[in-house]
């Protein structure tokens, strides 16, 4: 009896959490404090729904690269080719985003006080790259839609004011996840936005040295 009421709530935990993440595109202050519950069955039951979150907006981050750009350009690569592409692509981007990235927020956040774990670090991490999954659900599709394969290489239809305009929205993806990135380690930590801001740019100034020579 006490293990069939054991999993029931676990089950509800799990259910309740793939609600509660999408809703940090609209109510984010809420769904980071959630974080605070550090307990096994709290962190067990958000894994699949973050783990999602950061997966699709790996490969929404991977289809808007220079790369993605090119690739039928090269002779026998096919539209599925592509797609295995973006997705073991957005696996290795997403894996990195996630470890990485949770490991530079959790020693940033320990330099300035905090005493938050690594996995609650991950967790923000995972939370605030939404927005990038949610342009996987409603840029690409349209994009796509919109350019078919000439998306994917150069010479195509795809260029002018309408992929500029899209560009731009998928900027913006990564500006809105840069600012739920600051309101995770604020509502996590309960901090100023002062310090969170500090938090933020100290994990990640060691990405922005090594991609910044990349672009110039």
């Amino acid at each position: 009896m006490a293990a069939t009421v054991e999993t029931a709530r676990d089950s509800t935990l799990e259910r309740s959490w793939w609600l509660r993440a999408p809703a940090v595109l609209v109510a984010p202050r809420a769904v980071f404090v959630a974080l605070r519950d550090e307990s096994d069955e709290a962190v067990e039951a958000r894994q699949e729904p973050l783990t999602a979150i950061v997966g699709l907006a790996g490969i929404a981050a991977v289809l808007g690269s220079p790369v993605a750009r090119h690739l039928l350009n090269q002779e026998g690569t096919t539209p599925i080719v592509v797609a295995v592409w973006a997705f073991l692509g957005g696996a290795v981007y997403a894996a990195a985003v996630y470890w990485l990235g949770g490991g530079l927020l959790f020693g940033a956040a320990r330099r300035f006080g905090g005493l938050g774990s690594y996995r609650r670090a991950r967790s923000v991490v995972a939370l605030s790259v939404a927005p990038l999954a949610l342009a996987f659900f409603t840029l690409w599709p349209l994009r796509i839609l919109i350019y078919g394969q000439n998306l994917f290489r150069t010479g195509g239809t795809d260029w002018g004011p309408g992929d500029r305009i899209f560009g731009g929205l998928l900027y913006f993806a990564f500006a809105w996840s840069a600012v739920l990135f600051v309101i995770g380690v604020r509502s996590v930590h309960g901090w100023s936005w002062g310090r969170s801001l500090a938090t933020v740019g100290l994990a990640a100034s060691l990405p922005a040295l090594i991609v910044l020579p990349t672009i110039l």
